[in-house]
C-alpha cells in the first residue's frame, strides 16, 4: 500500500518576469490539442469533412473557457461582478503590480452548460449526419479525456482538495508552503532546495494528521544566524498560513540547523501535515476510464449508433460520480456549509437526469443501419 504520498511539486513550469506557465495551463491546453487530433481521426473514419473539426474546436475552446469561468463566478463568487468585474474575464491582476495570474477559478458545471449551448449553435449550421445529439455523442468522448487532463492540473495546483483521511493512498500537499518559502516576490530567497518527507512519531495522531520533516538546504555562504532568522521570518509564517494542509506551529516551534560540508547549512523542521483524499486524481482516473469506455463503444458502432446513446452514458456516469466524489471533498466556499448538498452536487442533479432521459430515448429509436432496412 502507498502510505501518505507527499506532493511537493512546483505548480509552475517556469516564469519570465510577470508571466508564469503553470502545469495546469499546459495540461488544459494539451487536453484540447489531443482531443482535436482524435476528432480528426473520428471524422475521417465516419467520412465527415475534416475541415469542420477546426470550427468545432473553436466552439469548444471558447465555450469551455467562458462557461467554466462564468460558472465559477455565478455559482461560487458572485461578489466579483461588483468588486472586481475585470477579474471575471481577464487573466491578470493590476495591483499591487501587474502580473499574469491565469483565470483563477473554473467550474466544470458552467463549462458543461456552455458546451451544450455552443454545440447546439454548431449543429444548426451543419450538414445531415451532424445533428445535435450525434455531435454530442462524439464530443463527450473527448470531453472525458480533456477532463482527465484538467483534473490532473488541479492536482498539480493542490486545489479542489479532499477531506482528511487515514487511507493509505491519501496525499499531503506541501507544494504551496514550499512555493511561498521560495517566492522571490516576497523577499530574498536563502534556500536552494526543499525536501519534505514523512516523519516518525511514537504518538498516534488524530485522523489525517501525519508527522512531517521538512529539510531546508541553504545556499552556500548563508550563515547559521541568517538561516535561523529565515526560518522564523519566512518558514514559520508560511506554515502558519497553510492551514488547509498543516497544523499551525505552536509556541514551542522547534527546528535543528546543522552543517552540510564546509560552508553550507541544512535545517530540519518538524511539523504536522494533513493527509487528504486526492479527489482530483479520483476524478482524473475516472475520466480516463470513461473516455476509454466511450471510445470503445464508438469504435464498435460508429455511424450505426442510435443518437444520444454515448451522450446519455457520459452524463449519467460523469455527473453521478461527481455527485459521489463531492462527499470526499472540502467545500470550495464557506456558504456551502449551510446547504443540504454541496453546490457541485446540486448542479450535477439536472445534468444526471438529462442523461437518464437521453439514454432511455436512445433505446427507443432504431440505429441508422436498421432504419435503412
Amino acid at each position: 500500500m502507498i502510505s501518505f504520498l507527499i506532493w511537493n511539486g512546483d505548480p509552475e513550469l517556469f516564469s519570465i518576469g510577470s508571466f508564469s506557465l503553470r502545469w495546469y495551463g499546459l495540461l488544459f491546453a494539451l487536453g484540447f490539442l489531443v482531443s482535436q487530433q482524435l476528432l480528426y481521426y473520428m471524422f475521417r473514419k465516419e467520412g465527415k469533412p475534416e475541415k469542420d473539426v477546426d470550427t468545432l474546436t473553436l466552439y469548444m475552446v471558447i465555450a469551455t473557457i467562458l462557461g467554466a469561468r462564468l460558472g465559477h463566478v455565478i455559482f461560487y463568487q458572485p461578489e466579483l461582478f461588483t468588486e472586481n468585474p475585470l477579474g471575471v474575464i481577464l487573466p491578470f491582476e493590476f495591483t499591487p503590480k501587474f502580473r499574469f495570474t491565469g483565470l483563477q477559478g473554473l467550474a466544470s458545471h458552467g463549462g458543461a452548460f456552455a458546451i451544450l449551448f455552443a454545440l447546439w449553435l454548431y449543429a444548426r449550421k451543419r450538414k445531415p449526419g451532424q445533428n445535435y445529439l450525434q455531435t454530442l455523442d462524439r464530443i463527450v468522448i473527448l470531453v472525458a479525456l480533456t477532463g482527465c487532463f484538467i483534473r490532473l492540473g488541479n492536482f498539480f495546483n493542490s486545489e479542489i482538495i479532499g477531506k482528511k483521511s487515514d487511507s493509505g493512498i491519501s496525499v499531503i500537499f506541501s507544494n504551496g508552503m514550499s512555493s511561498e518559502i521560495t517566492d522571490e516576490r516576497i523577499g530574498r530567497v536563502l534556500v536552494k532546495d526543499i525536501l519534505v518527507k514523512k516523519g516518525e512519531s511514537p504518538v498516534v495522531l488524530p485522523e489525517g494528521q501525519v508527522p512531517i520533516n521538512m529539510y531546508l538546504f541553504f545556499k552556500t555562504g548563508v550563515s547559521r544566524q541568517e538561516a535561523n532568522d529565515y526560518i522564523w521570518t519566512r518558514v514559520e509564517p508560511a506554515i502558519r498560513r497553510q492551514t488547509e494542509h498543516f497544523l499551525p506551529p505552536s509556541e514551542a516551534f522547534k527546528f535543528d540547523i546543522y552543517p552540510d560540508g564546509a560552508r553550507d547549512y541544512i535545517a530540519k523542521v518538524s511539523i504536522v501535515g494533513f493527509a487528504r483524499h486526492p479527489a482530483q486524481l479520483y476524478e482524473s482516473i475516472s475520466c480516463l476510464l470513461l473516455f476509454l469506455w466511450l471510445f470503445w463503444i464508438w469504435n464498435r458502432n460508429k455511424n450505426n449508433l442510435p443518437e444520444g446513446r454515448i451522450f446519455g452514458i457520459f452524463m449519467i456516469v460523469l455527473w453521478g460520480l461527481r455527485f459521489a466524489y463531492e462527499y470526499l471533498k472540502e467545500p470550495q466556499v464557506d456558504f456551502e456549509n449551510t446547504l443540504p448538498l454541496y453546490m457541485g452536487q446540486i448542479l450535477s442533479i439536472p445534468l444526471f437526469l438529462a442523461g437518464v432521459f437521453i439514454l432511455v430515448r436512445s433505446y427507443r429509436i432504431k440505429p441508422p443501419a436498421e432504419e435503412k432496412v
